[in-house]
């Protein structure tokens, strides 16, 4: 893989809940020097667009928790679109779907869809999840013409695995968040079919790859 390609597959993260502008600009900061992409807290996003316009900026909606009015999902997506996001990554009702309220649960991501025309993910938080509600869910995303899975918040018992990837890249493009925290392996989840890496350790992971290419 060039050097080019693989940092534009990182999502560098900052989603702490004691998150400062300062800690924004960092990461923004580490995002343009190896031209990473920068998934940040919706409150930043206007700031962050202005501050650094070349990076693709992501957002995330009804996180951590995903249970959230459907129209508070709706409008904060809407919002976040208007203040320069790029992609909303947007997290499932787990409630909803373990009571059995699949209809519900994808009508609310066909409406977050369908409110803008960026890329949207849904965050499925897989250690929630047993793999008959993790394939159930990804299969209401295919349903609700969402672009991407992303396997979790990072603020659950554990994170992305290697399983978890190769089930829900059967369905769409993976992103796969949470515990990753080098190149190795982040390459070793773009090996099982992860399309994107989420991390708040991306600068680690694309310094690590620059070192890697000889670059």
């Amino acid at each position: 893989m060039e050097y080019s390609e693989f940092p534009a597959r990182i999502d560098h993260t900052v989603l702490g809940p004691d998150t400062t502008r300062s800690d924004v600009y960092r990461v923004l900061d580490e995002a343009e020097e190896y031209g990473m992409n920068a998934c940040i807290p919706h409150c930043y996003v206007a700031e962050a667009a202005e501050y650094a316009p070349s990076v693709r900026l992501v957002t995330v909606v009804g996180f951590p928790h995903g249970q959230t009015a459907t129209e508070t999902k709706v409008q904060a997506a809407t919002s976040a679109v208007a203040s320069g996001a790029d992609e909303i990554d947007v997290v499932a009702n787990i409630g909803r779907l373990k009571h059995g309220e699949d209809e519900a649960v994808r009508d609310e991501l066909n409406e977050v869809v369908a409110a803008v025309s960026e890329r949207i993910k849904v965050i499925v938080e897989t250690a929630l999840l047993t793999g008959e509600e993790r394939d159930r869910l990804s299969e209401l995303a295919v349903e609700a013409d969402v672009d991407y899975l992303k396997t979790s918040t990072g603020f659950a018992s554990d994170g992305a695995t290697i399983p978890d990837v190769e089930a829900m890249s059967e369905y769409l493009p993976v992103k796969a968040s949470g515990g990753i925290g080098s190149y190795e392996n982040a390459r070793e989840f773009v090996e099982a079919g992860a399309e994107r890496i989420g991390a708040s350790s991306g600068e680690k992971i694309a310094a690590e790859f620059r070192e890697s290419a000889g670059q």
